[in-house]
């Protein structure tokens, strides 16, 4: 069963790269991760996130949140870059 999987797993992810998919089906990845990469307190004041010319935008609905985590942009940064640092080069919180 488990060899059956690693290569169901292994022809998706060809097929994402074939497709030029696999970069959005990430993105949505780090979507539906958010939560638990940074956190309920954060993830519930996050309306949106998305990525455009491999900057990754995150649209806060707190003020304060957003000044704190601008603070410490680059702890947040090297948090999310062990899964997904491949999608963006730059983070910024709007």
């Amino acid at each position: 069963m488990s060899e059956n999987s690693n290569s169901f797993t292994s022809a998706f992810r060809k097929f994402l790269v074939n497709e030029k998919l696999d970069s959005r089906y990430r993105e949505k990845l780090l979507a539906e991760s958010w939560e638990s990469l940074v956190g309920k307190p954060i993830a519930s004041r996050t309306s949106s996130l998305y990525i455009s010319n491999k900057i990754l935008f995150v649209k806060l609905t707190s003020a304060p949140l957003k000044q704190e985590l601008n603070n410490n942009k680059d702890k947040v940064k090297s948090l999310l870059e062990t899964d997904f640092g491949d999608l963006f080069t730059d983070l910024r919180f709007i």
